[in-house]
């Protein structure tokens, strides 16, 4: 292309977007609508990647928390949604065994373990005096939890190793539930029921700041796993086992282990499947990817809904630029321009109208994702990707819906259009 040509290219360009900014201000509320239209439309795409990135990250950085090599052996793990009534046949974990305690244990002493962790929960009235709560979290562990990242004690202690194996009736209870049950007090000591029976709380502990949790954390404790079996109201046979590698060994390393040392202990011949399952940080983030790409989807389906009625617009308000200036089409293709040149004109007149509702989307979806990640525990963030598909994705909206308008503008002929009134 000669310099020439582009500076001819570009002085159209220029010209388009002139017009297209006269005739928002032409035409106010027509535009406003073509405007608003796209600019939904592209909020919507801004905000909810900002949102799902945002998750993205920070479930990320919650399970490298756990250890960049831990990974657990659970009874099941599909990934995705799924729909049960309860038969084998949609409940296939019903099949496989429970985890117990002495397979946890034989984890425990392989060669490429540094340690394992092992939790149950439930859900459960706790009180002191007067003061209740009527359903707390309540989770039994064996002493190992505090390597798992379910925070800090920072006042008293956790239970010893002669605590657990005794089944001794304490407690550690995180912050939430001290201010619930002690306010004003120290609850170092106290006693509280748990399902109505005595516990000594000996320590508290901080839990770390959580995506899910945000500020509104649950009351939850602690109690060795030997005393939650016998006390607690929970589901068994869900037992989840926190595997961590020692440094020097690898991920594939401490897995093949795992596995070798599970099957061998349940008899499983060469020929069968496992019936446990092996969860590693690559199966929980690829089975969350799969949930979020559900909400890619919804993200799609709306911002298309909001280009749509934005390409209405453009087509309602082009057809009537292309009406009001018929005269000046008709002096225009007398004076020589082209039919391509007359179409070029109104395409990026289409385009420019999109695009300002695109900014404008832009700009509002910024704005929730900065609410989001300063007043939320979502770390939101607008991804460059985002920003490239809400720009193209107005400029196309601009261009699809006014090549009817610009097409019957180039189609005019010059002599009926001078003649129009």
């Amino acid at each position: 292309m000669s310099l020439a040509s582009a500076g001819a290219t570009l002085a159209r360009l220029g010209e388009g977007v002139g017009i297209a900014f006269d005739s928002v201000r032409s035409n106010k509320a027509r535009a406003a609508l073509t405007i608003l239209g796209v600019a939904i439309g592209v909020m919507v795409v801004i905000a909810m990647a900002s949102m799902i990135t945002g998750i993205n990250r920070g479930v990320m950085k919650e399970i490298e928390s756990l250890g960049p090599k831990s990974f657990s052996v659970q009874r099941f793990f599909r990934g995705g949604l799924e729909v049960s009534d309860g038969s084998d046949e949609l409940s296939p974990w019903r099949r496989n065994p429970w985890i117990t305690v002495e397979e946890a244990e034989l984890i425990r002493g392989l060669p490429a373990i540094r340690d394992v962790a092992w939790r149950e929960e439930a859900n459960g009235p706790v009180s002191y005096g007067d003061a209740k709560v009527s359903s707390a979290a309540v989770i039994g562990f064996n002493t190992a939890w505090t390597n798992v990242g379910n925070g800090t004690v920072t006042i008293g202690r956790s239970f010893t190793e002669a605590e657990y194996r005794a089944g001794s009736r304490v407690v550690i209870i995180n912050d939430r539930l001290a201010d619930q049950l002690f306010p004003g007090l120290d609850p170092i000591g106290k006693r509280i029921k748990v399902y109505g029976e005595p516990f000594v709380v000996i320590g508290i502990y901080a839990e770390p700041a959580s995506l899910f949790s945000g500020t509104n954390r649950q009351p939850m404790l602690i109690m060795p796993h030997t005393v939650f079996t016998k006390v607690a109201d929970y589901w068994k046979g869900w037992m989840w086992v926190l595997v961590m590698p020692r440094d020097e060994a690898t991920i594939q390393e401490a897995q093949d282990q795992v596995i070798a040392s599970m099957r061998a202990a349940r008899g499983l011949k060469p020929d069968q499947d496992n019936n446990f399952a092996v969860v590693g940080q690559d199966r929980i983030m690829e089975t969350f990817n799969k949930v979020t790409s559900g909400f890619f989807l919804v993200m799609l389906a709306l911002s298309s809904v909001g280009l749509m009625v934005g390409g209405v617009g453009v087509v309602a308000i082009m057809m009537i630029s292309v009406t009001e200036r018929t005269r000046e089409i008709g002096v225009r293709k007398a004076l020589g321009a082209t039919r391509r040149e007359v179409m070029f004109q109104f395409l990026v007149e289409a385009a420019t109208l999109t695009l300002m509702g695109g900014l404008t989307g832009m700009a509002l979806g910024a704005g929730i994702a900065w609410l989001v990640n300063n007043f939320t525990p979502i770390p939101a963030t607008v991804p460059l990707w985002s920003v490239v598909v809400a720009i193209a994705a107005s400029v196309i909206t601009g261009v699809f819906f006014g090549l009817y308008p610009a097409s019957k503008a180039s189609r005019l002929d010059p002599v009926e259009a001078l003649r129009y009134e």
